[in-house]
C-alpha cells in the first residue's frame, strides 16, 4: 500500500510564503501523478497543481504565477512553493498520488491526512 504525509503548513501573513512537503512510502511500483489539493471551510475541494512523473505540470488558474509543484522521483516526495499568499489561499492541503504497487498492477488514487495553511493579518 501507500502512505502519503504532509508537512509545512502553518499560519502566514498576506503576501508570505510557504512550502509544502509530501513523502511517499510502503509497497510502490510506481508513481505516475503526484498533486495538491485544496478544501477550503464550508468548500469543495478543488485541485492546485498536479505532476506527472515526466515533470509535465497542471495548475489551476487561481494560482498561476504563484504556486510552483515539484517533485523527486527517486525520494517519492513532492513539494509545493506557495508564494504572494492571499486570504483566500487558506484551507486544508491534501497531497494525492496516482500509483501501482507490489500488489496492486492498476493505477489507484492515494491520500494524505492533509495540512492546515492559514493566510491571515
Amino acid at each position: 500500500q501507500v502512505q502519503l504525509v504532509e508537512s509545512g503548513g502553518g499560519l502566514v501573513q498576506p503576501g508570505g510564503s510557504l512550502r509544502l512537503s509530501c513523502a511517499a512510502s510502503g509497497s510502490i511500483f510506481s508513481i505516475y501523478t503526484m498533486g495538491w489539493y485544496r478544501q477550503a471551510p464550508g468548500k469543495q475541494r478543488e485541485l492546485a497543481a498536479t505532476i506527472t512523473r515526466g515533470g509535465s505540470t497542471n495548475y489551476a488558474d487561481s494560482v498561476k504565477g504563484r504556486f510552483t509543484i515539484s517533485r523527486n522521483n527517486a525520494k517519492n516526495t513532492v513539494f509545493l512553493q506557495m508564494n504572494s499568499l492571499k486570504l483566500e489561499d487558506t484551507a486544508v492541503y491534501y497531497c494525492n498520488a496516482l500509483a501501482t504497487t507490489a500488489v496492486v498492477q492498476y493505477q489507484t488514487n492515494h491520500w494524505g491526512q492533509g495540512t492546515q495553511v492559514t493566510v491571515s493579518s
